[in-house]
């Protein structure tokens, strides 16, 4: 075992610094008796590592190989199976158990109490050492670090170690001298002795020669000691001399000390001179008014473009004294109290003759613009009110000068603005939607008995009267309330279209009237009162309300300035508050509009919804953006009732039962609305309420002309299909509505089923004892009787074959069908023109019939000669010629 843990040293541990300590052979337990061994190692260098290392013999060589290695660390339970018997097994926890079984038990003892002082000494941690003999875990003696010299430590596994720790390795240098001393002599291996003596003698001789090199050095060195003496002499000189130089520089350095008081004293009185004189500048420079501004403050002329400019910029430099940052202490100096109580006696007087004289503009402008306002009451056009906003925006600086230094005053002024300003619009706005409304109406007549006096043009009645007479003058052209479905002597496709275009350009002018004006109004509020209207504000817009008086008043307290989405929802009342008759007077025309014609909502849509579109893309928050919304659900509300009236009118139509049917009003009607409608809405922002519109429509169209369809008497029902839904089929195709794509092709399959069931119904009629006699054939052949076997029957021999034959020569044939195409004439109307359609599709038919009746009869009557009295050939000619005679 010796052997081998030298040969494991050497080979394994000593090239990667490591020192073996104990050995242990064992094998797995349990499996194949594969031996190899467990090593506790330490690391030779600083700190030092323990491993547990499992080392195994190679199979191809008389060598060794390092298999797996643990750490100390990693080690948590020792497990010696029996503490009291000798027995070589043992258990080593690591990250998983590791049984084994030692090749004696000696050797495990002495690992497993190797393994413990390892444990004691570096890890300083217990390790759990289960069924181990208490001899074996035998305590280390406890020495205090300061009793054992630094690098000593205890020892592990005896005087082996303590020898390793002793011994100092030669380094290089050291072996090179030693092999050339050892070179010179020749015997210094054979004889050892012989050589330590001649290096102590060699040593001696060494020491003599340092002795005797000592002793002939002494005479220098009392001639250094000497030369030592007279330096110190020196210094003792030097020093003195320093120290008459220290008095001299004491007395200068007093003499400076006070020098340097005298001026710290004069450089104060500097300093603070000059802080006084800058404090004295900043209040003249930032607290005095000039004369000139002291004068435009108080007496100057607020109506000239000189005057409103003086006083601007009187006001301007008023405010920034007003506003200066007075520094800690100036404002309990007295001159500076009675600057600012001067400064607010000004802004005091200035704001009371701004505020008087805006007052006076606003009142003046409203008086001026409603004199203008007969000349516009006989046109659709709403007066002008840029110059008004020009001459006030002269005053913008002024107003938030004012909205910053007196907001009770700006608050009056806004109130005041909006009052003369809600009353001179409501004139105005009425006035227009009047005349709105008289051209619309139409006729002069109308416009008498509203009070169009004179060249003045002055509107007097009221609403509720207009709408009376405008529907009773409608009523004189045309149906007051004609409808997609009126059935009466009147329908949607006597109404004139000029009337139609006229009122899509009134409405149109007068929406285009209304945007400008309030777009233009608002801008001005938001310049002239100082108000933002473009930063986006949290909220929506939908619970506007009127503005009484006192509601601004309530919001803020005097001299508080409006956050920005305030100042945004400000404008928005004001607007409110100014046109608040715009909404209703809109609403107004629209129910008009609707009750002339109810194909107007269409119009009325189109253009309501582009201006709302274009709105919200300016400001989707604004007064206009809003109240236009409002307006098209209004507008949104009347077309789906008109689209409702259409179905409800459809569900209600009544077909006479003397007369044939034909394309049923309402189909024609359809076509009228999906025409118009497609037209109205190219290109439109709201085509998608147009689209339902179509799919309520069409399946209203659908169910309708199946339910008039079963009730016909006069015409069949096939036909009623067939012509309605080709109609509906052809219109479709026509408009190209994309959305009514999979109702065309069901169109066109309704029409071709039921044009196909006409065709074998009617057909049915001119051979009807051949159908009967070939029906009863094949119902032979169903029932299993071979077709060729069929000629026995008794009822269907070759002999009642011929019978039937025979019934029907060519001429009769030709009778037959001249009566059918007679009939066909009678059902079929003359505005869809399928006479001809449906008369192909009947020869076409009857082909295939005669086709079929004669291969029965090779298949059933095999030789018997038996043909058909007329040929495909006469068949054709019949149906040509009677096509060509009628």
């Amino acid at each position: 075992m010796t052997a081998i843990k030298h040969a494991l040293q050497r080979d394994i541990f000593t090239p990667n610094d490591e020192r073996l300590l104990s050995i242990v052979n064992v094998c797995k337990a349990g499996k194949k008796k594969k031996n190899c061994f467990l090593c506790a190692t330490v690391t030779t260098e600083r700190p030092v590592q323990v491993k547990v290392v499992k080392v195994k013999k190679s199979d191809k060589g008389d060598f060794y190989k390092r298999q797996i290695a643990w750490t100390l660390r990693d080690l948590a339970v020792v497990d010696a199976k029996d503490a009291i018997k000798e027995n070589p097994e043992f258990d080593l926890h690591f990250e998983k158990i590791y049984k084994w079984v030692a090749s004696s038990t000696a050797e495990k003892n002495a690992f497993i109490s190797c393994i413990w002082k390892l444990n004691q000494r570096y890890l300083r941690k217990k390790i759990d050492f289960v069924n181990v003999s208490s001899q074996l875990l035998e305590e280390l003696p406890k020495v205090t670090e300061e009793s054992v010299p630094s690098g000593e430590n205890q020892s592990v596994t005896g005087g082996d170690e303590e020898v390793v720790d002793e011994y100092q390795e030669l380094n290089a240098r050291e072996e090179q001298d030693i092999e050339i001393m050892m070179e010179g002599c020749e015997y210094a291996i054979s004889n050892a002795e012989a050589f330590a003596e001649k290096l102590s003698r060699e040593l001696q001789v060494l020491d003599g020669a340092n002795i005797q090199s000592i002793m002939a050095s002494e005479k220098q060195v009392n001639i250094l000691m000497k030369l030592l003496d007279e330096a110190l002499k020196e210094v003792d000189q030097i020093e003195l001399k320093l120290s008459s130089y220290e008095e001299m520089l004491q007395s200068v350095k007093e003499q400076m000390d006070q020098i340097s008081e005298s001026n710290h004293l004069i450089h104060l009185s500097n300093t603070n001179n000059v802080k006084l004189l800058s404090e004295i500048e900043f209040l003249v420079n930032h607290m005095d008014l000039a004369k000139g501004h002291i004068k435009a403050l108080q007496e100057g002329d607020l109506a000239s473009s000189r005057g409103i400019e003086a006083c601007t910029n009187a006001a301007d430099a008023l405010l920034q004294c007003m506003n200066v940052a007075l520094r800690p202490g100036h404002d309990l100096l007295l001159a500076v109290k009675q600057q600012q109580q001067r400064f607010s006696d000004l802004r005091e007087l200035f704001a009371r003759r701004l505020a008087s004289h805006l007052n006076n503009v606003f009142v003046q402008q409203g008086h001026d613009q409603s004199s203008t306002l007969a000349q516009h009451s006989v046109e659709l056009t709403l007066p002008n009110h840029h110059p008004f906003h020009r001459d006030l925006l002269r005053y913008a600086k002024l107003m938030e000068w004012l909205k910053s230094t007196d907001y009770g005053k700006y608050e009056g002024l806004t109130k005041n603005y909006m009052d003369y300003l809600s009353r001179l619009y409501e004139r105005e706005i009425k006035d227009f939607f009047e005349v709105a409304k008289i051209k619309m109406t139409g006729t002069t007549k109308e416009s008498k008995k509203f009070g169009l006096h004179g060249s003045s043009g002055k509107l007097t009645g009221s609403t509720s009267s207009l709408n009376k007479l405008s529907v009773q003058s409608s009523g004189n052209r045309r149906s007051q309330s004609s409808s997609l479905l009126d059935m009466g002597n009147m329908s949607a496709s006597d109404l004139d279209v000029a009337d139609r275009t006229k009122f899509d350009k009134i409405f149109e002018q007068v929406l285009s009237e209304l945007e400008p004006l309030c777009l233009a109004e608002q801008d001005f509020i938001s310049k002239f009162f100082k108000l933002q209207q473009h930063q986006s504000m949290p909220g929506t817009m939908a619970e506007a309300e009127d503005l009484d008086g006192g509601t601004l008043s309530r919001q803020h307290n005097c001299g508080t300035p409006l956050p920005v989405s305030s100042e945004k929802d400000m404008i928005r009342q004001m607007m409110i508050k100014i046109f608040r008759c715009i909404e209703p007077e809109l609403n107004n025309l629209i129910a008009l509009g609707d009750k002339i014609d109810s194909f107007n909502s269409l119009y009325m849509l189109v253009k309501m919804s582009h201006h709302v579109w274009t709105a919200q893309n300016v400001d989707p928050a604004s007064f206009l953006s809003t109240t236009l919304g409002n307006v098209l659900v209004t507008v949104k509300r009347n077309f789906d009732k008109c689209i409702s009236n259409q179905i409800r009118q459809m569900e209600e139509v009544k077909i006479s039962k003397k007369s044939k049917v034909g394309i049923l009003p309402f189909v024609a009607e359809f076509e009228e609305f999906a025409g118009l409608a497609e037209s109205i809405f190219k290109n439109a922002e709201r085509r998608g309420d147009l689209d339902k519109a179509y799919t309520k429509l069409i399946r209203g169209v659908f169910v309708n002309v199946e339910k008039v369809a079963n009730e016909s008497q006069k015409t069949p029902r096939d036909v009623v299909m067939m012509e309605n839904f080709h109609h509906i089929f052809a219109t479709l195709s026509r408009l190209k509505i994309s959305c009514l794509e999979a109702e065309k092709k069901e169109a066109k399959q309704k029409y071709t089923d039921h044009l196909q069931s006409y065709v074998i119904y009617s057909l049915g009629q001119p051979l009807e004892k051949l159908n009967h006699f070939f029906e009863g054939v094949e119902a032979r052949v169903a029932q299993g009787i071979r077709e060729e076997e069929v000629s026995y029957q008794l009822a269907f021999n070759k002999q009642e074959l011929r019978k039937v034959i025979k019934e029907y020569p060519g001429k009769e044939v030709k009778k037959g069908l001249d009566n059918l195409y007679k009939k066909v004439d009678k059902h079929l109307c003359e505005e869809e023109n399928l006479l001809q359609v449906v008369w192909h599709s009947m020869q076409d038919e009857f082909i295939r019939q005669y086709k079929h009746f004669e291969g029965l009869i090779a298949r059933c009557y095999p030789g018997s000669g038996v043909t058909m009295e007329f040929t495909i050939q006469d068949i054709l000619d019949y149906c040509s010629s009677i096509a060509q005679s009628h």
